[in-house]
């Protein structure tokens, strides 16, 4: 599977992901141009986990992710369906209760988090509307989710250059760093395909998620969402 057109069957996308786990974190911030941990950072402060909070962190991966929530106090559960991207981050963080789990079918009870995120996964998965509408039931009452997810750029001659950059130059650079090169094609066409903001913003409401708003990073390559689940 190398083309976003292509439906997203999860055994293929997991498997891509198995391939690519020993070197993903440093593939992304080379990709990335070291952005990935800007971003990294302000989905932290989205969160705003505390001491005591329940928190998903969904498509965590190895859990690179789910490092500034646990280091608040806060007890983190990273989940993901690439086991070996879970076994890569069990073997860097054996203290995390890392989770097997499918998107739209997570291995969890209602209403049990306080806040739900998933950064750079939720265009992986294959039913996102499915996925958004289980976020909202696992969240308590009142709780939050917030989604980093790659977007639309917002100055059109910038967003030429990235459109660019994404098909003529990630492959290449792909090749030269990662173990399966064509996983990142795969995800530069999966970008190209993802909804804009605003149009990811309806599917959240229509989810049930409430208070959804977004904020541009990095000029719109990235956005991110929040909303609130009504409380009881």
């Amino acid at each position: 599977m190398t083309r976003a057109s292509l439906d997203k069957q999860p055994h293929e996308v997991a498997s891509m992901f198995d391939d690519v786990a020993a070197n993903y974190d440093l593939t992304n911030d080379v990709l990335s141009l070291g952005q990935s941990r800007l971003w990294r950072k302000e989905v932290a402060k989205a969160v705003g986990a505390r001491p005591a909070q329940k928190v998903l962190d969904l498509a965590a991966g190895t859990a690179t992710s789910s490092l500034p929530f646990a280091a608040t106090g806060a007890y983190v559960v990273p989940c993901d369906f690439s086991l070996g991207m879970l076994r890569e981050g069990k073997r860097k963080h054996p203290h995390l209760p890392f989770t097997a789990g499918d998107g739209t079918k997570l291995p969890f009870k209602d209403g049990v988090f306080d806040t739900v995120t998933i950064s750079f996964g939720l265009r992986n998965v294959q039913e996102t509307e499915g996925a958004l509408r289980e976020l909202y039931r696992v969240t308590k009452p009142g709780g939050k989710v917030v989604i980093c997810e790659f977007s639309q750029p917002t100055w059109a001659p910038f967003r030429t250059v990235y459109t660019e950059y994404l098909m003529r130059a990630l492959p290449p650079v792909a090749r030269a760093v990662s173990s399966n090169p064509d996983a990142y094609v795969y995800l530069a066409e999966s970008i190209r395909e993802w909804p804009d903001q605003p149009a990811l913003a309806q599917l959240l409401q229509k989810a049930g998620w409430t208070s959804v708003a977004w904020r541009n990073l990095t000029g719109g390559i990235v956005a991110l969402h929040r909303g609130t689940k009504p409380a009881a």
